[in-house]
């Protein structure tokens, strides 16, 4: 399509739509006129098969943003009729034809059409490029997104970590600057011309995208294959980086790193690095989401008459764990701010777990003050009200 007929087309009226519909009416409309004259529904009728043309076509500007602005410009710059200008226009009106803007050659209103510099390729090239006189341009593409796993230590894990990463991925080709081809000239696909992308039939009266099968997504074709990558203009790279593990990760998390993936092609942005993490097992910490847990022995003593028992935390200072007389074997405490670092830069707590240590060994002196203080509580049953809640029901 020529850009003087590109203009003078009226996608709005294609579609039906006001030029101020939104997005949603844009699509709703494309879909029901779709529907209507998909060609898998209109089998041999050459005017169905044209008009769905005509109805991509204009989706395909109108539903796109950045092409309808640069559309709806256009039309506003020169008429929604296109520029056709009357003979001795006056009133500021320029008075010449669009064969010398868009060619770029001078006629009766040259001196004014010298106004817009080289001509509007610069205004409207990316959307006017579109199989005309010029080369159709190719869009720009995104790396791929590329998966990784690091394992880390459970100290690293909580506290956070940078650690090197090699991976390897597709990235433009050297030995042909990622064109594909090996003089750097390729050319674009005509089956996409140039998109990347083509359409098919979706069984719903309405057309979903594929990547081009010719060209597999690239928009181009290699007249003559890059032997290092045979014409696809991606080749493998291996490469090094330094990736920061933030504090907190937990074992099995991902973490997304954007733009850190695959580089683009044709400009386009890097893609995103995914990391798995995997954590180690601690000798004596654990985690309970964003706390730490440890379990502390005590003696017979310490628990039945209390006192003052020092615990460790993972990187940092003891901290002092008063137990109350009477503690109870199993009785969990809590020990603030001393977990794992949360996404807000507070941090969890440390879950101290008592475990009553049985001695294996008595010296003689202990085993006499362990026998006085059995006969002492040889009246006491803790196991009375046991076998009282088992005659319930």
């Amino acid at each position: 399509m020529s850009t003087k007929d590109f203009i003078e087309k009226d996608f709005y009226k294609v579609l039906g739509v006001p030029k101020d519909a939104t997005e949603a009416e844009i699509k709703k409309a494309y879909r029901k006129l779709a529907r209507e004259f998909h060609p898998d529904a209109n089998k041999g009728n050459t005017r169905a098969e044209e008009r769905f043309k005509e109805i991509s076509e204009a989706n395909d500007v109108l539903g796109d943003p950045k092409k309808r602005k640069e559309y709806d410009d256009a039309r506003a710059l020169f008429g929604s009729g296109g520029f056709r200008p009357g003979p001795g226009a006056g009133g500021g009106q320029f008075n010449f034809d669009l064969g010398d803007l868009f060619g770029g050659v001078g006629g009766a209103g040259g001196a004014q059409s010298g106004s817009f510099g080289g001509g509007l390729g610069d205004v409207f090239g990316g959307l006017f490029n579109r199989g005309g006189a010029g080369p159709t341009r190719t869009q720009p593409r995104r790396g791929q997104d590329v998966d990784t796993e690091v394992t880390l230590s459970f100290t690293e894990a909580i506290e956070g970590a940078t650690v090197p990463l090699r991976m390897t991925s597709q990235a433009p080709c050297k030995a042909c600057s990622g064109t594909g081809d090996k003089n750097g000239t390729p050319r674009v696909c005509p089956t996409c011309v140039g998109t990347g992308q083509v359409a098919r039939g979706s069984g719903g009266g309405f057309s979903l995208t594929d990547p081009c099968p010719d060209c597999k997504g690239r928009g181009l074709i290699a007249e003559h294959p890059c032997a290092e990558c045979s014409g696809s203009g991606r080749a493998k790279s291996s490469r090094t980086m330094q990736v920061r593990i933030p504090a907190g990760v937990t074992d099995g998390q991902r973490i997304r790193l954007r733009g850190k993936g695959a580089p683009g092609e044709r400009g386009g942005p890097a893609g995103d690095l995914y990391v798995t993490v995997h954590v180690g097992e601690h000798k004596v910490f654990g985690r309970k989401g964003d706390n730490l847990t440890v379990t502390v022995p005590v003696t017979f003593t310490e628990a039945a008459l209390g006192g003052e028992v020092r615990v460790p935390t993972l990187g940092g200072s003891p901290v002092t764990l008063k137990l109350p007389p009477g503690t109870p074997n199993g009785r969990t405490m809590r020990a603030r701010g001393k977990g794992a670092a949360r996404k807000d830069g507070s941090h969890g707590d440390l879950l101290i777990t008592v475990e009553v240590s049985v001695p294996k060994d008595l010296s003689g002196k202990a085993r006499d003050a362990l026998e006085a203080y059995r006969e002492a509580t040889a009246d006491e049953d803790p196991r009375a009200e046991l076998f009282e809640a088992a005659k319930g029901e």
